[in-house]
């Protein structure tokens, strides 16, 4: 489908030189770029879900004993 999009003459530039150095057109550079940013909330649901997930399992990870650590003197660690 065509459309016309009037983009600032500065980004414009830019992008066709992106393009150029990418060895590729200007269309495939606009056409990625919204790719990206159209499969960009997909993946923020994604990554929403794969932190829920870490979160839930650090905190099945947990110790149940949480009572600081006592330094053992050297008679103590001899009789274990």
């Amino acid at each position: 489908m065509k459309t016309t999009i009037d983009f600032p003459d500065d980004l414009l530039h830019r992008a066709k030189i992106l393009a150029a150095e990418r060895r590729t057109t200007l269309r495939e550079l606009v056409v990625s770029g919204l790719e990206k940013m159209t499969s960009g909330a997909e993946d923020e649901s994604k990554e929403k879900e794969r932190k829920k997930n870490i979160k839930r399992l650090l905190k099945a990870m947990r110790a149940t004993n949480t009572e600081p650590m006592q330094p053992l003197t050297r008679e103590e660690i001899h009789e274990r």
